[in-house]
C-alpha cells in the first residue's frame, strides 16, 4: 500500500500526518484485511515520513499511552519549543502533584525514541531529575505491561514507536525523530533507504491518496481480490483528512469510478467536510 499527504485519524483526534508512506497491510490471521476492524491487521512500513502535532500527541498520551486507570501520569499536555519537547501533567501516584518535564528526542540503536530529560519541575517537590520526580515505585511501573511501550532509563524515557499509537499496529525501523513545525516528525526506513519512496504513484491520478495493491481487502460488504483500489481526496488543496472509524460516511458522501483495468478510484471528501462533521482538523 501507499499513502501521500494524508491526515490519518487513528482514533478520534489522534491524527497521524503522513507525508509519504510505502508499506504492506497484513492480516493477523490468514485471509482478508478487514478495514472495519483495525485490530485485525497490521501495517509494515518500508519507508515513511510522518508526524504528530503537539495536540495529537497530547491526545495520544491521555487517551492511549496513559489511558489505563492506574497509570502514574494523568492530565498530560505536550508542547514544543525549538528542538525540545515539554510535557506537563499530574503525578497520580503522588496525590495529583503537578509537574513539567522538558527534553530532547533521539533514536536509540534499537530504533526506539529516547526522550532525554534536560529539565524537570514539580509543585512543592524538590527534584533533581526524572527519577526524583517519578520515584522508584512509579519508575518500575513504566517498565511493566501497565504502560505499554514506555520504559525508564536513568533520567530518560524510552518509547517504542510501534506500541505508542492506536491500532492498526505499526512495524518499521525508525531512522530519525525530531521536533519540527510544532510537533514531532518521524522517518522510517531501512539503512540506506531513500528519504522519499521512489515510484510511489497511483492509477487514478490522485494527489493525496491511500492506495491498496494486491491481496484482499474488505470494506463493509465490498471485498476486492488482487486489490486495485485508490481512496482519493476530492479537494486536494489541503491534506486528505481520513478517519478510519468513519470511512463509510466519507464513502457515501463521495463517488467511485472504475478504471480500464478493473480497478476502483473512490473520490472522497475530507472527514472534516462531511456534513455533520465540520470540526477543524487537529494536526
Amino acid at each position: 500500500m501507499g499513502m501521500k499527504n494524508v491526515d490519518y485519524h487513528l482514533s478520534g483526534n489522534i491524527v497521524l500526518h503522513i507525508d509519504k508512506l510505502d508499506g504492506k497491510l497484513k492480516p493477523k490471521a490468514e485471509g482478508t484485511v478487514d478495514f472495519d476492524d483495525q485490530r485485525s491487521f497490521e501495517l509494515y512500513i518500508g519507508s515513511a515520513n510522518v508526524s504528530l502535532s503537539a495536540a495529537a500527541l497530547t491526545d495520544d498520551l491521555n487517551h492511549f499511552v496513559f489511558a489505563k486507570p492506574d497509570a502514574p501520569l494523568k492530565e498530560l499536555s505536550a508542547t514544543t519549543k525549538g528542538n525540545e519537547l515539554t510535557v506537563k501533567g499530574v503525578l497520580a501516584s503522588k496525590g495529583g502533584i503537578g509537574f513539567e518535564s522538558t527534553g530532547t528526542l533521539s533514536v536509540t540503536p534499537e530504533g526506539w525514541i529516547r526522550v532525554h530529560t534536560s529539565k524537570v519541575k514539580a509543585l512543592h517537590l524538590p527534584v533533581k531529575g526524572l527519577m526524583d520526580l517519578l520515584g522508584l515505585e512509579t519508575a518500575n511501573l513504566l517498565s511493566t505491561k501497565k504502560i505499554t511501550g514506555v520504559q525508564a532509563d536513568k533520567e530518560d524515557l524510552i518509547l517504542d514507536p510501534e506500541l505508542i499509537l492506536p491500532p492498526p499496529q505499526l512495524h518499521g525501523r525508525l531512522k530519525s525523530v525530531r521536533v519540527e513545525n510544532g510537533g514531532v516528525a518521524l522517518s522510517f526506513g531501512s539503512a540506506g533507504s531513500e528519504e522519499h519512496p521512489a515510484g510511489l504513484s497511483n492509477s487514478c491520478g490522485a494527489r493525496n491518496y491511500i492506495q491498496f495493491s494486491g491481496g484482499s481487502v474488505r470494506f463493509g460488504k465490498l471485498e476486492m481480490r488482487e486489490t486495485d483500489l485508490v481512496l482519493m481526496d476530492m479537494q486536494p488543496a489541503d491534506p486528505f483528512d481520513f478517519d478510519i472509524e468513519h470511512y463509510k460516511e466519507q464513502l457515501v458522501a463521495g463517488y467511485a469510478k472504475t478504471t480500464k483495468k478493473g480497478g476502483l478510484c473512490s473520490h472522497m471528501p475530507d472527514y472534516s467536510k462531511v456534513k455533520g462533521h465540520g470540526q477543524p482538523k487537529i494536526r
